[in-house]
């Protein structure tokens, strides 16, 4: 992460006297201003009188407050600081205690000033990084329409194409690649026109077998097919007076096309073992990923259809078109996801925003709102971690980092995968002689993560 280059303010609480006076020349080395005080009670007078972009806190204080005590009552106000807790008496039981109760980071002494100062850079950095995130959803012109969230004027375009659209009866095709919400859009299409108190009926074509596509699009008779012991409307029927939605329809068989485009000709279908037609009153809205151009050359559609379709036509942007929409979209879906999940999500980290930013998302929108229905869903105290990213969102590990570990030929001398990860961390620790800092970036781990994996092992 790119280093904070610009002055925060940072609460120093420290009981002693020489090591709060070193750790301030540290931090206004650093180019931060620094308030220290001797007491929790004193640093909760100040936390409570004005904003602090960090507390550096000592566990032990000559008060009758602790800095555990000062960091629990921290997270009650109506914006808590990031906090990096100092103890002389850390264990890594007291270290897994403090970041569960919210702490940020966990220094231990005697204080390595490099350390300190690497600690403080850290998590103002992901301080700064969270605040462009939000910045950056507000800042955007955002608009919502029938379900869709955009802050790109070229997806404003298209709501406000869809308003125009909505008023026709015309068969309409929207285009898009898989993921985009194409359904949105014909649901958005019903939801303002005259059909709008009528049924919506959304068919996927892929989904349904060849030999029964008639008798679901059309319905049939008792006794029209071995089988049928009952009669069935099918979706013209279901759909009349409103709105059929046909998604993926370059996947209907060519037969099936035909009666298609007469029952959008002709508005009537002829049920299976009917002798006669039945008028029905609906709007098509078609939707494809694929180009009909290129199947209608290829002989896979038929061309009077696609003419048919095509006569008004809307498209989707992918994702990685959509300028800020990434953000806004995650933000919108950390959110709502949560708030379904019954969880508080408190922090995000950095990494997971930047990677979110970096992936290209072949799946458009559903593959970020499932990436982020999986970070929620795998938070821990409300952290929101880059690693429960899917492998393919997250950096590529170098192959030069990469670890050939030998397993024994034998199968009853197999270990456990989590038996050679607790080792292989211990080997990094002892390489690193007990540096937990240096130990999580060789593993390429949070320090969180590193700490809770020491308490698992």
């Amino acid at each position: 992460m790119k280093r904070i280059e610009t002055m925060s303010t940072i609460l120093l609480v420290e009981d002693d006297a020489a090591l709060a006076e070193l750790i301030e020349e540290e931090v206004r080395d650093q180019g931060h201003e620094t308030v220290v005080t001797a007491e929790a009670e004193a640093a909760l007078k100040q936390l409570s009188g004005r904003q602090f972009d960090l507390v550096v806190s000592d566990v032990r204080l000559s008060g009758e407050m602790s800095g555990i005590e000062l960091l629990q009552r921290s997270r009650d106000l109506t914006e808590p600081p990031p906090f990096i807790v100092i103890t002389a008496f850390g264990t890594i039981e007291q270290a897994v205690h403090c970041l569960h109760l919210g702490a940020d980071d966990f220094l231990t002494k005697p204080i390595e000033l490099d350390e300190l100062a690497t600690a403080i850079d850290r998590v103002l950095t992901r301080r700064a990084v969270t605040a462009h995130f939000d910045r950056s959803r507000h800042a955007a012109t955002t608009r919502e329409y029938h379900g869709m969230l955009s802050g790109s004027s070229a997806m404003h375009n298209l709501f406000d194409q869809i308003g125009k659209l909505a008023a026709s009866d015309a068969p309409t095709l929207v285009q898009g690649e898989s993921g985009t919400g194409k359904e949105l859009v014909a649901r958005a299409l019903h939801a303002d026109s005259r059909r709008q108190r009528g049924p919506f009926v959304a068919v996927n074509c892929a989904s349904i077998s060849p030999e029964l596509m008639e008798s679901e699009f059309f319905g049939h008779r008792r006794g029209a097919f071995t089988g049928a012991a009952s009669q069935r409307e099918g979706y013209f029927a279901e759909a009349d007076g409103g709105t059929l939605f046909l998604d993926e329809i370059g996947e209907m068989s060519l037969a099936l096309q035909g009666k298609l485009l007469r029952a959008i000709q002709e508005s009537a279908i002829r049920p299976l073992g009917a002798d006669r037609d039945r008028s029905v009153d609906v709007r098509i809205v078609a939707a494809t990923n694929r180009q009909l151009e290129v199947a209608v050359a290829e002989n896979q559609f038929r061309q009077d259809l696609f003419y048919r379709l095509e006569t008004l036509t809307l498209k989707v942007l992918p994702l990685r078109e959509r300028g800020r929409d990434k953000e806004i979209l995650a933000h919108h879906f950390i959110e709502t996801l949560a708030s379904a999940q019954g969880k508080a999500i408190r922090e995000v980290d950095p990494l997971l925003i930047t990677a979110l930013l970096d992936y290209a998302f072949p799946g458009n929108i559903r593959e970020l709102e499932n990436a982020i229905t999986r970070c929620v869903t795998l938070a821990v105290d409300g952290v929101l971690s880059a690693e429960d990213l899917p492998s393919r969102m997250r950096e590529p590990v170098d192959a030069d980092r990469q670890t050939v570990i030998e397993v024994e030929k034998r199968p009853n001398d197999w270990q456990t995968l989590k038996s050679l990860e607790a080792g292989y961390i211990r080997k990094v620790l002892e390489a690193t002689e007990g540096n937990k800092r240096r130990t999580a970036e060789i593993l390429g781990i949070s320090r969180k993560t590193l700490y809770r994996k020491l308490e698992d092992a």
